[in-house]
């Protein structure tokens, strides 16, 4: 299946251009002198450029199709990382973020919308299990590659990286990708039928609750990923080698437990993996909070991280599968949505968890439960007649 690696490479878009230059917080801080929160901010609008992206691309793919907007989308992804290579200051780094946000959007949400175009059900969400695997290499590779090589090509050459990665993403769109959406099954109704593809989407409560309970999950994640380099290297006192480790551990467990998800879906369903992931996360943050107002300490503060990622392997793809086949007939529209959100609440972690500084754990440990939390509330509040099946 070379196209589901192709999709894998293309939403690893997002982890990539996260996770490789996490390590250079602190080290761009200092030459930009400014603040963590400033350059936190960096990743606020590369997230709101993923998210504006989204809404864009994948209600427009239900009208011309998936393979083209990928093609322009990943061509402006190359500009903007172009463009962040070479920034002269923190406000053109910060704005180059959102341009390269923006076309990167459109892997992220054509992929989810290519595979609601070929399988639905379980089977959907083992090939969603399949894809967050192959694109689970990214965020344990991306922060060991950025930790090693952030002494050699600094942080400049690891945007240099970044676009090459794009160029490669856009050879295999253009090499092994076909339509998935034919024309027709293509909304032809211009902007007043996407419109009322939107508010479809949107009136229904088992896509908003599936859709929620993806995205503040995913908050969870990104709460730790945006504070991560400051709570373990400023306050746990581990090094850029060091902190790249611990952070690729997490993506392990995290690829581990998909390829679990991947194994055991057909038999015990989505929607019951799905509620034992978001209660193992909301437990694991909750006991993070307790080792930040008690310490934090070193090892039980690593430990829990590891057992919250992990436990995203469970929720990630259900969620996202559960979501896309309560809305095949816009999968485009759906996916953006469910993007969107997704992304959009991860940009707004991103500052909150540094707002008291960046030598305290509490606000990322908060930011997490609170977070699962909510996840959790919307899975059973909105779900429970859910007629799709697990």
């Amino acid at each position: 299946m070379s196209w589901l690696g192709v999709l894998a490479l293309l939403t690893a878009v997002a982890p990539l251009s996260i996770d490789m230059y996490l390590p250079a917080f602190p080290a761009m801080a200092e030459e930009f002198g400014t603040t963590a929160s400033a350059i936190q901010l960096t990743l606020t609008t590369f997230l709101i450029g993923l998210a504006l992206g989204q809404l864009v691309i994948g209600p427009m793919s239900d009208r011309f199709g998936r393979r083209p907007l990928m093609i322009v989308g990943t061509s402006v992804c190359i500009l903007g990382g172009i463009a962040c290579a070479l920034a002269p200051s923190i406000e053109l780094l910060t704005a180059s973020r959102f341009l390269q946000g923006f076309g990167g959007a459109a892997g992220v949400v054509l992929s989810r919308a290519v595979i609601s175009d070929r399988a639905r059900g379980a089977a959907a969400a083992r090939l969603f299990s399949l894809m967050m695997i192959i694109n689970g290499a990214a965020p344990v590779v991306a922060p060991l590659i950025g930790g090693s090589l952030m002494g050699v090509i600094g942080w400049r050459g690891v945007f240099w990286i970044l676009t090459g990665l794009a160029g490669a993403m856009l050879l295999g769109v253009l090499i092994v990708l076909s339509e998935t959406h034919p024309a027709d099954l293509r909304n032809t109704g211009g902007l007043p039928a996407m419109l009322r593809d939107a508010r479809s989407v949107l009136s229904n409560p088992h896509y908003i609750g599936y859709t929620l309970t993806y995205a503040f999950s995913f908050t969870v994640m990104f709460s730790y990923i945006s504070a991560s380099p400051f709570v373990l290297q400023n306050v746990l006192g581990l090094s850029e080698i060091g902190y790249s480790f611990a952070f690729a551990a997490n993506a392990t467990g995290l690829v581990a437990m998909n390829a679990l998800n991947a194994r055991i879906v057909i038999r015990f369903g989505q929607r019951r993996l799905l509620h034992l992931g978001v209660s193992l996360l909301a437990m694991f943050s909750a006991l993070l909070v307790l080792d930040t107002l008690l310490g934090p300490v070193l090892w039980a503060t690593l430990v829990l991280l590891w057992c919250t990622v992990t436990s995203l392997g469970l929720v990630v793809a259900n969620a996202t599968s559960l979501a896309m086949d309560e809305v095949r007939y816009a999968a485009g529209t759906g996916s953006a949505i469910l993007g969107a959100l997704q992304f959009g609440l991860a940009a707004t972690a991103a500052p909150l968890v540094g707002i008291a500084g960046d030598h305290t754990a509490v606000p990322m440990a908060i930011a997490m439960v609170s977070s699962a939390l909510i996840g959790a509330a919307a899975l059973l509040t909105l779900t429970r007649r859910s007629t799709v099946s697990a």
